[in-house]
């Protein structure tokens, strides 16, 4: 835990992902009609006169003519027209708001589903679009739209809406709270103000009721604080400010071992629920915990399930003593109460190890400590294990060190004096407490007395003491070996509880890690049901919902099926994101304990857990460990989905733009010949000429070329190309081609530069012929007229490559392989001219399908442009006896 004066490094890593981000300010109300819209409206006119640049990305005035007037202020940028079965949806424009790029944009309603087809399915996430590009954003919800308090609202209104917004966006946003008295409310309701009059009355007699709209209003109100006072940790822990700001009730319960623990949980929830304040059941691990016995640990695992089970947020710090770590975790969480039981301890106790609950009154000024006294009996105390006071090994050991001491002392006795003997009696007492612990290190601590004595203090021989100097002397020995014991004690007790720590902290990393090796939810989920599986020794599975109820998706070790009893558990914790099973409140007598991976938004997954002994599922002290790693999962789960998600979203956009290119193509790249046949038909109607014949001819050729590059690059989209692959001269290829593109190459002089000894290359003839028609075609459709076109092919270094250079403006520079996308016609160069965008798209779909590479590049001089196609050497044939490959 952080100390209480270093600022938070997660506080600073929050802030920091803020930067560059744009604001986020929510005007929040308890019901439709309070004024949130014209509140936005009113606020942004401000900032229109503060000199910032503000325009409107979407309002909804609802037909009020009040809102409507303050929007005539305002730059609104156009919204995008979506249809939708049969409908024309108006959504806000996105990709308009973000190429227009102003300082602050008013986006109403933030809980919206966009129509279908959008490129976000909620308004929100547009939202959060807007706020990474370092827009900041005005925006408005009702407090039955925010996703934690959805149920609570359809609990007493008996309404439940569909479109809700996740708290973490409210977590990051500043709050406006416009609040209307009820009474209030309901006279604009009744004046029409917020429906019309038919709606008005219904509306009256159901949801805005008076107590309704006051229930809303205490949400509302309590809400916004909430997300205050979340605010204002983050900035307390940032920049290590002391205290605890009790302006909102945090609570902290101490969770133990005892019996009267889960008494204290259910008080926790219920004086929770009444100040409608966030709750934590804190367990402090410290060295006593060593020495439980099982029964101690089924009711502190009992108590910290209970916990959770109820909403809190269950955490386990590692403390030399109860006391010690009660105080760090509620001065890092600034808690403002704290609930603990004060068990029926003897006065004799008590004056012996002191009082918890006295310590800590006096010990936390400004927190309110509340004691519930318990009145069932203490359990009896575990025994402890018979070598809590050492191996019997580890005696004898020290027993040798103080014969080795006292056999030292006697070769040297004649040099030194009797006080610097008695300090060669500290070694064996501080090596026994190092490597034995305490109660060996009081063992050499009185044997050295005692061998002190004997061997060396006057009469020898004795355990008689003349001189009462050494008595103190002795005192002393012994008071070292009792002070350095304890200390040794406490250091390895530390030390333990640090390992421990590190023990976790490593099983995380190690569980991050292997989930990140992840590249698809299969394998995710299959990782996670390993590592739990091997980190907590016990058989693991992970379920999600189906139409057929829970269905298995991973498991380990391999798991086929489940029993009734079993699936119940698991559909319970899928449906209500709650524990159920063996261990849990519900579905008891299942073999499989289940626990719920939640997001804010639903619940994706279910976790099951058993052991093949009676043992219980999962042990107290590794609750904190699994509450970690389902943490951990459900983060990896989420971020997987969110990516797929987005690659769904960059495919739709991208077939989007295909979808707009092809209409575009075939709107008039195909209408151009079709108009041009037409026409000759017409003109053959009244009077034959050859020439009318010669255009049909030539725009039925392009018209086809266009109809079959359409075709070619819908099988090289489907993956559906054959190869016939054969050994091919480039000589005839080459003729073959220039002679079938001899009408688009008519004007220009064509240079052949292929020698006849270069190898044969093994392609498919047809495919290959594809290729340098549309490279040939490309070439004398935006060359400059009358310029010349070279075929070249030469060997070099580990391939053949084969160039079509033209002579005109080139391409623009760095944007080559641009020239390759499907419907790409590159502005301001010599690919921007008419044509579908499909030509070179084919050849690079070809040339990839046959193992060729194609390139673009420009001319030095003259300028222009080349087209490269690069044989690899093993596609070359340099013996015609050489054998084909299989």
């Amino acid at each position: 835990m952080n100390q209480p004066d270093r600022p938070d490094p997660e506080a600073f890593l929050r802030a920091a992902a803020q930067e560059g981000r744009g604001r986020l300010k929510v005007f929040l109300g308890a019901a439709p009609g309070v004024g949130k819209t014209y509140e936005m409206l009113l606020r942004g006119a401000e900032r229109i006169r503060a000199g910032t640049d503000v325009v409107i990305g979407v309002v909804e005035t609802h037909g009020r003519a009040e809102t409507e007037a303050l929007t005539r202020g305002y730059e609104m940028v156009p919204r995008k027209d979506i249809a939708h079965q049969g409908h024309v949806l108006r959504e806000m424009h996105i990709d308009a708001i973000l190429t227009r790029h102003p300082q602050l944009v008013l986006v109403d309603e933030l809980a919206h589903t966009n129509a279908p087809g959008s490129r976000h399915p909620k308004r929100y996430q547009d939202v959060e679009e807007l706020l990474a590009a370092g827009i900041d954003v005005f925006s408005t919800i009702n407090i039955q739209h925010i996703e934690s308090l959805n149920d609570v609202v359809a609990s007493f209104t008996h309404v439940r809406v569909r479109e809700t917004v996740p708290d973490r966006i409210l977590e990051l946003a500043e709050i406006e709270v416009v609040d209307l008295p009820p009474d209030e409310l309901i006279e604009r309701l009744r004046a029409g103000k917020v429906y019309v009059p038919e709606e008005a009355t219904r509306a009256l007699a159901h949801f805005f009721s008076k107590s309704n709209l006051s229930a809303l209003r205490e949400l509302a109100l309590r809400r916004a604080a909430q997300a205050v006072d979340v605010q204002m940790l983050d900035y307390l822990k940032s920049h290590a400010l002391a205290g605890n700001w009790a302006v909102g009730e945090r609570l902290v319960v101490a969770v133990n071992e005892l019996p009267s623990s889960e008494e204290l949980v259910r008080a926790a929830k219920r004086s929770a629920d009444a100040l409608r304040a966030p709750w934590t059941a804190l367990h402090v691990e410290t060295p006593r915990e060593q020495h439980f016995g099982e029964d101690e640990r089924r009711r502190l695992a009992a108590a910290l399930n209970l916990a959770s089970q109820l909403g809190a947020a269950v955490v386990s710090v590692p403390a030399h003593s109860a006391v010690e770590g009660i105080k760090a975790y509620v001065a890092e969480s600034r808690a403002t109460q704290l609930i603990v039981g004060k068990s029926m301890r003897s006065r004799w106790f008590e004056l012996r190890h002191g009082s918890v609950v006295d310590r800590l009154v006096r010990e936390t000024p400004g927190l309110a400590v509340h004691v519930l006294p318990t009145a069932a009996a203490m359990p009896a105390p575990a025994q402890k294990p018979k070598r809590a006071l050492g191996a019997p090994s580890s005696y004898g050991w020290t027993a040798l060190m103080v014969a080795a001491v006292t056999g030292g002392g006697s070769t040297l006795s004649h040099v030194l004096n009797l006080a610097n003997v008695a300090l060669l009696y500290l070694l064996p007492v501080m090596v026994a407490a190092s490597l034995f612990g305490r109660w060996p290190a009081l063992f050499a601590g009185a044997l050295s007395s005692l061998a002190y004595n004997f061997f060396f203090l006057p009469p020898t021989g004795t355990l008689t003491v003349q001189n009462p100097e050494n008595v103190i002397t002795i005192i002393v020995l012994l008071g070292v070996a009792v002070v350095t014991s304890h200390l040794s004690a406490r250091v390895r007790a530390q030390a333990d509880l640090a390992a421990g720590s590190a023990r976790q902290n490593a099983a995380l990393a190690g569980f991050l890690r292997q989930l990140g090796d992840a590249s698809n939810e299969e394998e995710l989920m299959q990782a996670v049901c390993a590592e739990i599986a091997r980190l907590l020794d016990v058989r693991t599975t992970m379920l999600t919902m189906s139409p057929d109820g829970p269905q298995l998706r991973a498991a380990y070790p391999p798991e086929d099926r489940f029993e009734t009893m079993e699936r119940a558990a698991a559909q319970w914790t899928l449906e209500r994101g709650m524990p159920a099973g063996r261990g849990s409140d519900t579905l008891t007598a299942s073999d499989w304990l289940f626990y719920p991976l939640k997001t804010s938004e639903r619940t994706i997954a279910a976790i099951g857990l058993a052991r093949d002994d009676a043992r219980d599922t999962v042990r107290s002290d590794q609750i904190p460990l699994l509450m970690s790693l389902l943490d951990q999962a459900t983060l990896a789960l989420e971020r997987m989905r969110l990516g797929e998600e987005m690659r769904g979203v960059a495919e739709l956009r991208e077939r989007d733009r295909l979808r707009a290119a092809l209409l575009s193509s075939v709107s008039h790249d195909l209408r151009t010949p079709l108009t041009s046949i037409q026409a000759a038909v017409r003109e053959l109607k009244h009077a034959p000429a050859p020439g009318l014949i010669e255009t049909i001819e030539a725009e039925s050729q392009r018209l086809n070329r266009f109809v079959a590059n359409l075709l070619d690059m819908a099988r090289v989209e489907a993956g559906a190309i054959k190869l016939r692959v054969e050994p091919i001269d480039l000589t005839d290829a080459v003729a073959s081609a220039v002679h079938d593109t001899r009408t688009t190459l008519e004007g220009h002089a064509i240079t052949l530069d292929v020698s006849p000894n270069l190898p044969l290359v093994r392609v498919d003839p047809q495919l290959f012929h594809h290729c340098l028609i549309n490279l040939l075609d490309n070439a004398g459709r935006y060359a400059d007229p009358g310029t010349a076109i070279t075929v070249a092919a030469s060997r070099i270094a580990g391939s053949l490559a084969l160039s079509i250079l033209d002579e005109g403006p080139g391409l623009p520079p760095g944007r080559e392989r641009e020239v390759f996308e499907t419907f790409r016609r590159l502005e301001g160069s010599d690919r921007s001219k008419t044509g579908t965008g499909l030509g070179l798209a084919i050849v690079k779909g070809f040339a990839e399908a046959m193992g060729l590479q194609v390139e673009a590049s420009n001319r030095g001089q003259p300028k222009g442009a080349i087209f490269t196609l690069r044989v690899p050497e093993e596609l070359l044939i340099h013996d015609l006896e050489e054998p084909e490959p299989a």
